[in-house]
């Protein structure tokens, strides 16, 4: 009988493009400026992204644009979000329990992101220098750039 080895080497291809925004603009702004800007229409996702960490649990929120005839996806994906979080303390006076929030991050590497612009099966044919140019002309776009995925230590956050 034959043996058939699988290497995981083999499943750990990259074949998405990744943009960073930083901008002031909420989410639904920032989607319907991209919309204006490029040829595309994207729509809040049912689908929001889940993260657990240590510091608690949150959801990003989500737009998405698949183009059918290019066999692209586009998706807006929030990067950070709070969570609030309570602590118990001792006795029962004012301060017997107070509560904060954190900041959690979809790709803590970059903290000072606040979306970014996940472009799926875009080797084909998208030009994200073009895509950088055109996004660079919306006003409360303070920096976009394309980012390097190799290097990113919490990729697999960006599988959904």
């Amino acid at each position: 009988m034959a043996v058939h080895k699988l290497h995981v080497d083999e499943y750990d291809e990259i074949d998405y493009q990744l943009i960073a925004i930083h901008t002031s603009l909420e989410d639904y702004l920032l989607a319907y400026c991209i919309n204006q800007k490029l040829p595309v229409v994207l729509k809040k996702s049912d689908c929001d992204i889940q993260i657990r960490s240590k510091e608690g649990e949150t959801q990003f929120t989500r737009f998405i644009f698949e183009d059918e005839i290019a066999d692209v996806a586009w998706n807006l994906i929030q990067n950070k979000n709070d969570v609030l979080l309570s602590t118990q303390g001792e006795g029962d006076g004012l301060f017997a329990e107070s509560k904060f929030s954190t900041n959690i991050y979809l790709i803590p590497e970059f903290k000072k992101v606040d979306y970014f612009l996940k472009i799926e099966n875009g080797n084909k044919g998208v030009d994200v220098a073009k895509i950088t140019k055109e996004l660079k002309k919306i006003d409360r776009i303070s920096t976009i750039y394309a980012v390097d995925v190799e290097n990113i230590k919490s990729k697999n956050n960006l599988i959904f």
